[in-house]
């Protein structure tokens, strides 16, 4: 008999995380050591270290069955979520591909193990790319173009990746702020040659906060301080630190009630503009509004475990990646021994599990993770003397300004749900246009080796000739897409130059941009 726990969030208890770095309001620069050297024992390390990646696990599991259920709209507090003992061990024999965003950090971590901490983007993108998992959003843009002769950073660039601001890094960053403890700088540099293979701007942000907040989490253990210092990484111009630095105000403002918060931030940043599933959609699945949900379970969950990710998965949304961050970064800062015991009953049956498309277990990812950690502090004139690491803290500094889809909106969403044909024609006014779709199989049987051959011509110019793999794998993400237009009447046709009767090239929907926002409706007199 399986012992169920439903979580209501309303009534739970509160556990305050007892500070040694703040004061419980965000005590500032002041209250991490930076510039000085700290010293943490190994076992407290490894404690961390498990801390971290049983939360991710713990997070993405309890999780799990909301992921994108919530588009738009908290699950409210009277709507059970279950848990119990055996889940994470059926997850992983039922549903193993719910760990993406673990599998994920293991497969760049694998890279890293391999090659050292100066592995190049070319060796990140390559082990990617190459992989038998699926992928999604920026992820699978990426992949697609990596595969096709756009390597990094330019797979990752929003005028070659309409995703570029997605989720993606963000929860692929994890392990770069756990082998990094107390070097939030540090981090940052390995995120540029990681996260830029598939984002960019705020997407490209997300994982560098989030690298940042898992590397103070070793040396602060204030929530507030860790939220605002982490901050510092990203460029203060930067919608992304409007968005964190608007959820630190409305914690403030409503202390006691998660909900406003997540109104104010809602009202404010669930407009997605670049990702084109999620142009006028209730879905989203934007870097900063699915951090700001992060950031709202790590303030208002106050240091307890259940109310943490709780919390960020009532937020909605991504709602199994983002308990996954905010429980990891909580696992370092209380480490494995400050989880409560039932929510670890489960890990113990899955420790010696490899995790999907990996050679890793959670037991040896904190062996691999120590290693590297180790790298990361010699090579940063830190040491290791017998159980003793010794580091220095490094104070946080903005990475570099950058801005997808800068000065274009979307203008117009049409839906067209029918097939290509050999040929098709859409006019358009705009800047840019994104055309979803992909290959689909119209006869039973058909062998799952044919690649489409398309081209796209605008205003009766050729601009790119492309393939489209009908293995889902590989596939294209989108038909086509372009930016940079003159902001005009323009037409875009797509030929389809080895029809094969047998597969159909389905349209799904047209996304048109201009240099201006649309023009608010008025109502009607």
């Amino acid at each position: 008999m399986k012992n169920i726990i439903i979580s209501l969030i309303a009534g739970a208890s509160l556990l305050p995380l007892i500070s040694s770095c703040g004061s419980g309001e965000g005590a500032g620069a002041s209250s991490i050591p930076y510039g000085k050297d700290v010293t943490i024992t190994r076992d407290k390390l490894v404690d961390k270290i498990k801390g971290g990646w049983a939360g991710q696990t713990i997070g993405c599991t309890y999780g799990g069955p909301t992921e994108f259920k919530y588009k738009g709209g908290m699950i409210n507090d009277s709507i059970p979520i279950i848990w119990y003992d055996d889940y994470c061990k059926d997850i992983f024999e039922e549903d193993p591909g719910l760990y993406d965003d673990v599998y994920m950090d293991l497969t760049f971590m694998e890279v890293m193990a391999r090659e050292g901490i100066d592995a190049p983007a070319h060796s990140y993108a390559e082990a990617f790319a190459n992989a038998d998992y699926k992928l999604w959003h920026a992820n699978q843009a990426a992949r697609y173009n990596i595969l096709n002769g756009i390597p990094a950073p330019q797979s990752g660039h929003w005028k070659n990746n309409p995703h570029a601001d997605d989720i993606d890094f963000q929860i692929e960053a994890d392990f770069i702020g756990m082998v990094c403890p107390g070097m939030p700088n540090t981090a940052s540099m390995l995120s540029d040659r990681i996260g830029h293979i598939m984002n960019y701007g705020d997407g490209f942000y997300g994982g560098v906060y989030m690298g940042a907040l898992y590397t103070l989490a070793y040396v602060c253990d204030d929530i507030p301080t860790i939220v605002t210092e982490a901050l510092r990484t990203i460029p203060e111009q930067a919608n992304f630190h409007r968005c964190i630095a608007d959820v630190v105000k409305f914690w403030k403002q409503y202390p006691d009630d998660w909900h406003r918060c997540w109104l104010a931030i809602d009202e404010r940043y669930s407009v997605d503009k670049g990702c084109p599933e999620g142009v006028w959609n209730g879905f989203d699945i934007d870097a900063s509004i699915n951090a700001a949900y992060c950031v709202i379970g790590l303030l208002y969950g106050e240091g307890d475990f259940f109310r943490t990710i709780d919390i960020s998965t009532r937020c909605g949304q991504d709602s199994d990646c983002n308990p996954a961050t905010a429980a990891g970064i909580l696992g370092v800062i209380k480490g494995y021994s400050g989880i409560p015991e039932y929510w670890k009953k489960g890990l113990d049956k899955v420790k010696d599990i490899n995790f999907p498309y990996t050679s890793i277990t959670l037991e040896k990812s904190y062996e691999v993770t120590l290693d590297i950690l180790s790298q990361v502090v010699k090579a940063n004139g830190g040491k290791i003397e017998g159980d003793n690491y010794t580091f220095r803290v490094q104070t946080p500094e903005p990475v570099p300004f950058e801005q997808s889809f800068e000065g274009i909106w979307p203008v117009e969403r049409r839906v067209i749900k029918y097939d290509l044909g050999q040929e098709h024609t859409w006019q358009f006014t705009g800047s840019g246009v994104v055309l979803q779709g992909n290959v689909r199989a119209a006869v039973p049987d058909a062998p799952d080796t044919y690649v489409a051959e398309l081209e796209a011509v605008i205003d009766g110019k050729t601009v790119e000739t492309f393939k489209m793999p009908l293995d889902y794998i590989k596939r294209k993400y989108d038909i086509f897409y372009t930016y940079g237009l003159t902001d005009d009447a323009h037409s875009l046709t797509v030929r389809w130059l080895n029809p094969d009767p047998r597969y159909a090239i389905q349209c799904k929907d047209l996304i048109v941009y201009a240099n201006h926002p649309l023009a608010p409706l008025t109502p009607a007199p």
